[in-house]
């Protein structure tokens, strides 16, 4: 075995989670790094709250009957964690990829670490425009808070999404993301 394959052997990445470093290492650009370490976090956290939430629904359902609205449910829980996640640890995947395979440039890194900090931001407006007009808490009717301040245009126009419609916003992101991929590659 030559020195090169011993070296490319030991600084290879194996999965997911040694994408990361892997990625953070060899890109050269500053944000992609930043964008690695704040997605990797909140992939951890989506990924703990994800887990929590399943654990809890299976719990709610021991010992009754196995199957039907309690086995769609967890198995609901799961896809959509999945489906929030993967978006958030696409970017890392990709560029490590790329640095792999071909070498990447400081563009691509950078337009796919803005492309994840977007989808991230995108997680934040979606909970914002999913928030119903009333709701009760804790046995008292709330009603959300107006939109005041700077952000008021931008929590307005989020307001009047419907919040049956709040996923759409993430979607666009993602979709976004695969575009500016697609562009850079």
């Amino acid at each position: 075995m030559s020195a090169e394959t011993a070296a490319a052997t030991t600084d290879d990445y194996s999965g997911l989670v040694t994408a990361f470093p892997y990625a953070f290492r060899h890109s050269d650009s500053r944000l992609f790094r930043l964008y690695t370490v704040v997605g990797g976090l909140f992939a951890l956290l989506l990924g703990i709250a994800f887990a929590l939430a399943a654990i809890i629904s299976i719990s709610q359902s021991a010992g009754l009957a196995v199957g039907g609205t309690d086995a769609f449910v967890r198995t609901f829980v799961v896809i959509i964690g999945f489906i929030v996640v993967v978006p958030v640890v696409a970017p890392v995947l990709l560029v490590a990829r790329r640095h792999r395979r071909e070498g990447s440039t400081p563009a691509y890194d950078r337009a796919l670490a803005v492309a994840g900090l977007v989808y991230l931001v995108s997680l934040y407006l979606m909970l914002v425009a999913s928030i119903p007009e009333t709701f009760t808490l804790d046995g008292e009717t709330v009603s959300r808070p107006p939109a005041t301040g700077l952000f008021a245009p931008v929590l307005s126009l989020l307001y009047v999404i419907p919040p049956i419609a709040s996923p759409v916003i993430p979607v666009v992101a993602a979709a976004a993301g695969w575009l500016v991929h697609r562009r850079y590659r």
